[in-house]
């Protein structure tokens, strides 16, 4: 389906970005997000794009699935919710922190091996909890202490370096590099530093969602179908309780989705089709209904996706108005919301 050629590296500039959605109050427009947006067939083809899809940028932990790629093609053992832990920006629930310390003591290794930031957990309510308790932050309870495990075992099991497994010269950090260009076909733009301390690769938004669709197509049995079986069948392993990311997967069979900080998030369904979106913002207020918009652009059927259309906006306790996605996605025949 897709060409084995990598393609030269995208090209760091400020990107085009558009309007995406739209923050309407009782009728008018109050404020405009924007970003980009694309589309692909299941044939790996173009069928919409919004704003700038080809300049450099950084999925954040959007990429994480194609990381666990990288890291079952290197020998990682794990399936099922590990697996899924593997790829996740989890929420700190107790049963990430034990899935976190299950993949370690498959390594022989303990918590104070990792080298995230140590952080509160992500979920608010986890994170509320665990503050009247008094517990400090640590590396177990960030939300990519499951990829880390996951980077350490993956090491422990080829002889690797386990106290420089962040270096981007590392071998890991270059088997997964590798597996980044392979996967969006394209030369990595820059390596920089992610929010947990893990090397952060920049592609394009194109390249994001053929990354996406490459895992969900793949064969049986192979890394990338290990690694999408794994996040669709435990997607709160991958997330946390009440996570939109979740509910999307549990609302649409077969789909694949991971999102990220600042704005990202991709979908893929097992035939190919895929989307990934950016916002420039940030806001997870409009990647939410831009990404469900975006799916009923490929084909997902609308009545399924009623759930992520876009949070109320609320006037003295009461809805005014919601966040609404721009008249090119808008699956009503392209109508406006204003």
């Amino acid at each position: 389906m897709y060409s084995s050629n990598v393609a030269d590296a995208p090209q760091i500039r400020e990107p085009l970005h558009a309007p995406v959605a739209h923050l309407i109050r009782d009728g008018v427009v109050e404020g405009v997000h924007h970003g980009s947006v694309v589309v692909l067939d299941a044939e790996g083809q173009v069928r919409l794009q919004i704003g700038d899809i080809e300049a450099a940028f950084y999925p954040r932990s959007a990429l994480k699935p194609v990381q666990a790629v990288a890291m079952v093609r290197a020998g990682l053992p794990l399936d099922g919710e590990l697996l899924s832990l593997a790829a996740a920006s989890h929420s700190g629930e107790e049963r990430h922190l034990a899935g976190a310390r299950r993949i370690l003591a498959l390594a022989e290794l303990t918590e104070d091996r990792l080298r995230n930031v140590p952080d509160l957990p992500f979920g608010t309510a986890v994170r509320d909890t665990w503050i009247r308790e008094g517990r400090a932050p640590s590396r177990l309870a960030q939300n990519c202490s499951g990829k880390h495990a996951a980077m350490l075992y993956t090491c422990a099991l080829n002889g690797w370096s386990l106290d420089d497994y962040l270096d981007p010269g590392h071998p890991l950090q270059q088997a997964i590099a590798e597996i980044v260009e392979d996967l969006t076909g394209q030369r990595i733009a820059r390596v920089t530093v992610d929010g947990c301390g893990a090397p952060l690769f920049s592609v394009s938004l194109g390249g994001l969602a053929r990354a996406a669709a490459r895992v969900t197509t793949a064969a049986p049995g192979t890394p990338e179908a290990r690694v999408a079986d794994a996040v669709r069948a435990h997607p709160e392993m991958a997330s946390g309780a009440g996570r939109d990311v979740a509910a999307l997967m549990g609302a649409v069979p077969g789909l694949l989705a991971k999102d990220g900080f600042e704005g990202v998030e991709i979908a893929a369904l097992p035939d190919g089709r895929a989307v990934a979106v950016k916002i420039s913002d940030g806001a997870d207020r409009a990647r939410v209904p831009v990404t469900a918009a975006a799916l009923v652009r490929a084909g997902v059927d609308p009545s399924a996706l009623t759930a992520f259309a876009g949070e109320a906006l609320l006037g003295g306790g009461k809805p005014v108005g919601a966040v609404r996605v721009v008249r090119a996605l808008d699956p009503v025949t392209g109508s406006s919301p204003v």
